[in-house]
């Protein structure tokens, strides 16, 4: 029987970084369909587009999507970053409730930073897996936000959260259109469009890049929301060591330059692998001048947009 607390809200939503609690969950139990009870009626239509970033931690939406959804927040569409688990075992130091209270809190404020909708789902890190219980949870989520786009990462991942998030998103791509499946919460009466976020895995197929959106412009304030996430980004996460953040402050003050840096090489090699995608969007020399970008593959399993579709969805 496991003896570690968990994450002591069932889910915390936040418009902007204010977080709502919706229930208490102690020693393990998970929620079922309490988020779907809190929030059966879908959000309202109002013209403007409607975004939904799945992750598998307090972080990996954040990491994939924090450039174009503050771009999207600006120009007055809705964006959504879901983490599928509370993140409760990934640092090298802590864990359990005051780990995952702790990651979601940096999480809520880089989403208030960027303009955006944050949730954290209160599944133990480590332990989605890919069942029915989480496949509702899952449709019932894009549903409630009234999705035209959901984005998450590829399948093949060296994580287990990160597999399995994927696929439970994958087997929502249709799911979230039939009347009598999950029939507590409307059915979309369109397919959105699923897109997969950049990566490096090869096998069994490499990442394929169908948008790439430049991110120059928001690549200081991107940086300064993501520097927040200071249990993963500064101490290492699971895999970091007290060596990584010292107390000292000047050893702090280089590991935070550090840290910027090597994330903005993260968004400016993005821009150089993709470098023809960025000509094909933004023609031959604003598309030479990209420093920075993040790219989206079209996942087959939802809507399939034409080329001047997916223009019209990344309005830069």
């Amino acid at each position: 029987m496991k003896t570690r607390m968990a994450f002591s809200a069932l889910t915390l939503i936040a418009a902007c970084g204010v977080g709502v609690v919706l229930g208490t969950v102690i020693n393990g139990q998970r929620p079922r369909v309490a988020l779907a009870k809190a929030a059966a009626a879908q959000a309202p239509a109002d013209g403007k587009l409607r975004i939904i970033f799945f992750g598998a931690h307090p972080d990996d939406s954040e990491y994939r999507g924090a450039g174009v959804a503050m771009k999207w927040a600006k120009t007055g569409h809705h964006v959504k970053l879901v983490s599928t688990t509370n993140g409760d075992i990934g640092h090298w130091q802590m864990a359990g409730g005051p780990l995952a209270q702790r990651r979601t809190k940096e999480v809520m404020e880089v989403g208030r930073r960027l303009g955006v909708t944050t949730e954290v789902l209160d599944i133990h890190d480590g332990e989605i897996m890919p069942t029915l219980e989480n496949r509702r949870l899952i449709t019932r989520l894009i549903r409630q936000w009234n999705a035209d786009i959901v984005v998450t990462n590829r399948p093949n991942d060296y994580h287990p959260d990160h597999r399995y998030t994927s696929i439970l998103v994958q087997d929502s791509a249709y799911m979230v259109t039939v009347p009598f499946f999950c029939p507590d919460v409307p059915a979309l009466k369109r397919n959105p469009v699923f897109l997969y976020a950049s990566d490096r895995f090869q096998r069994p197929t490499r990442f394929s890049a169908d948008v790439a959106v430049a991110i120059d412009e928001v690549i200081e304030p991107t940086l300064d929301a993501l520097l927040v996430m200071e249990s993963q980004i500064h101490e290492g996460g699971a895999n970091g060591h007290a060596d990584l953040y010292p107390e000292d402050q000047a050893a702090r003050q280089r590991r935070r330059e550090e840290v910027r840096k090597g994330l903005a090489r993260r968004y400016a090699g993005a821009a150089d692998s993709y470098r023809d995608t960025l000509v094909k969007f933004y023609g031959e020399e604003r598309g030479r001048k990209v420093r920075y970008a993040q790219t989206f593959e079209v996942c087959e399993y939802g809507r399939q947009p034409s080329p001047e579709e997916l223009k019209r969805i990344f309005p830069f």
